[in-house]
């Protein structure tokens, strides 16, 4: 395993409502130095969740909501933060009631993604939810989340659309496909 190089300094260089930009001065095992710069979320870190809500054995339940960062509305699948103390099958639940409006009998944890971790610390817990039913907590969202759903079988095709951008959900479908099928429940 590589020796992780030595930081030199850390700095805080700039700060919003949301985020952080921290400065890294590091030293490499081979003596290079560099600066770095990576984005930091404020608050606790206590992460966050995206679901994979299966409403029968091929589709999963997409929302559409508002998207500061592409300045357009984006399908993707329910995320949100884990509250302080809360367990994250629990905060995939909570979401997945304030974003879409169904809990789950049955939850589990797939993975841990990342999104460029060349420059941000953020990571989001994959959870994949079954055996759903109606119930709509109220959210923090400005407006109602229209609801749509993705056929896994069809996954090449959704990410044709120009409002499907978002990668972790699409790689969160393929690994959810992929269980499904593995456990005999998604026939491909």
């Amino acid at each position: 395993m590589r020796q992780k190089p030595t930081v030199l300094a850390r700095e805080i260089v700039a700060s919003s409502r949301l985020f952080r930009v921290e400065e890294l001065q590091l030293r490499f095992s081979n003596g290079v130095e560099r600066t770095y710069e990576r984005l930091v979320g404020k608050g606790a870190g206590y992460g966050a969740v995206m679901i994979v809500a299966m409403i029968d054995d091929e589709h999963a339940l997409l929302v559409e909501e508002y998207c500061g960062g592409t300045d357009d509305y984006q399908l993707s699948l329910p995320k949100g933060l884990i509250e302080p103390g809360e367990d994250v099958l629990d905060a995939a639940n909570r979401e997945l009631k304030e974003e879409a409006g169904f809990g789950a009998r049955s939850l589990e944890l797939l993975a841990e993604l990342s999104l460029s971790p060349g420059y941000m610390s953020q990571k989001i817990q994959v959870v994949l939810a079954q055996d759903l039913y109606e119930e709509r907590l109220p959210g923090d969202e400005p407006e109602p989340m229209r609801v749509d759903k993705a056929n896994l079988r069809e996954l090449a095709s959704l990410i044709q659309q120009p409002q499907f951008t978002e990668g972790r959900a699409l790689a969160a479908l393929y690994l959810a496909r992929d269980v499904l099928t593995q456990r005999g429940i998604f026939k491909a």
